[in-house]
């Protein structure tokens, strides 16, 4: 069984192609492309975020707390079957540094210990302290499968550092039906097909030559989270089926909408 765990600042831009080409000019000088990436290839990343009826999680992620944490399940594989390997994480960010733990399982094993925590045999002490992690998580918590996120990613590792990583992230797809990674991957985009997501990860500062290149083709740094972006699409999506434009406000699973705008609220 694997392990990961790690602590970063992950710092996301938004590109449109001008600014993603004139990137990638300079890319070969400065960084390795991931070993699924040789060659301009990309892979697939498939995601099951899970939340509380009332989508507490993530309407605390948009408030932007000081802390916040959220788990997901996330295979390699589309659609994955019941003997595929996936990894079930838990990401925490903690005044602005990024730490992930996880966990490698089959599907099936998956299935089994959100049903009643059934673990797969470990080996690891490590592995061990994760589960514990996540037992905590899930007792605090009374989460359900809620939203499915996918991409296609480009990675990179600089070849002094291997610590700074640089993706670009296309065909963001999601959807809140179908919460399973056993269906094929499908669903609206949540950006546009001439954009890419660019998501810095750095355990330090960002190399000069980087801050220099995103100075001069204007790439600026921006807060956006895919579930996020998700959610809110959702919320605005039930608000114009509800037919209100009279400006009053609408709650949603905590989620107060005035005037086309969305704020998080206490519950």
């Amino acid at each position: 069984m694997a392990i990961n765990t790690f602590a970063r600042k992950e710092i996301k831009f938004l590109l449109n192609m001008e600014q993603y080409h004139g990137l990638m000019e300079v890319i070969d000088q400065y960084m390795n492309p991931d070993k699924f990436c040789v060659g301009g290839k990309e892979y697939g990343i498939y995601n099951i975020y899970y939340d509380t009826p009332d989508d507490y999680l993530i309407r605390e992620s948009l408030a932007k707390p000081y802390y916040k944490e959220k788990i997901r399940l996330r295979s390699y594989y589309s659609p994955a079957a019941p003997d595929d390997m996936v990894f079930l994480e838990i990401k925490k960010k903690i005044g602005g540094i990024v730490t992930k733990r996880r966990v490698q399982m089959t599907l099936a094993e998956s299935d089994a210990y959100f049903r009643d925590r059934s673990k797969p045999e470990m080996n690891k002490y490590i592995t061990e302290q994760v589960f514990r992690e996540l037992d905590v998580f899930l007792n605090n918590y009374p989460v359900a499968p809620k939203q499915y996120i996918s991409y296609q990613r480009e990675a990179f590792f600089g070849k002094y550092d291997n610590d700074f990583r640089l993706t670009f992230d296309r065909k963001i797809t999601e959807r809140r039906y179908d919460l399973g990674l056993n269906y094929e991957s499908y669903g609206n985009y949540i950006i546009g097909a001439d954009q890419r997501l660019m998501e810095v990860k750095v355990s330090n500062a960002i190399p000069d030559w980087l801050v220099n290149k995103l100075s001069e083709l204007e790439i600026y740094k921006t807060s956006f989270s895919k579930y996020g972006r998700a959610y809110q699409n959702f919320v605005k999506s039930q608000v114009e089926s509800s037919g209100r434009s009279d400006g009053r406000k609408i709650y949603i699973s905590g989620i107060s909408m005035v005037n086309n705008s969305i704020m998080n609220r206490s519950v």
